[in-house]
């Protein structure tokens, strides 16, 4: 995607701060515990499993299914406005998290349940990148 940003803009900071950090560098990651071995996602000081403040970033495959999702016919919002209709989608990534993202490069219509998609990412700044869905190739 290629058109000017004009959305809110995440916060980089204190546990996020890696996630985008390497989103700008066109790669996903998430977490995963040294103990438990459990990969977690939202961002996190401690495993959400065990407890255990052994966490590590990983690269996730960038893989996923969309689990559920909607359709957005209205917003009004700056940003949202234009886009309608737009989905918004909870994908189950490869690793077993599930992340809130948009799915972009195809009809709102085309999108189901279970349907195969992978990362893309848009550079909001020169500082932020933010990662969507596509259907998978």
């Amino acid at each position: 995607m290629t058109t000017q940003w004009n959305k809110p803009l995440p916060t980089v900071a204190g546990e996020t701060k890696p996630f985008w950090d390497s989103c700008r560098r066109g790669q996903l990651v998430i977490q995963r515990c040294d103990d438990c071995g459990e990969y977690q996602w939202y961002p996190r000081g401690i495993c959400a499993n065990c407890w255990s403040e052994n966490i590590q970033w990983v690269q996730a495959s960038g893989r996923g299914t969309v689990w559920t999702y909607t359709i957005t016919q209205q917003n009004r919002t700056t940003g949202f406005a234009e886009m309608v209709p737009y989905v918004l989608a909870l994908v189950e990534l490869e690793e077993g998290v599930r992340m809130f993202t948009n799915i972009v490069d195809c009809n709102p219509r085309d999108v189901h349940i279970g349907m195969a998609v992978e990362v893309t990412f848009q550079t909001a700044t020169p500082q932020i990148t933010i990662p969507y869905f596509k259907p998978a190739a």
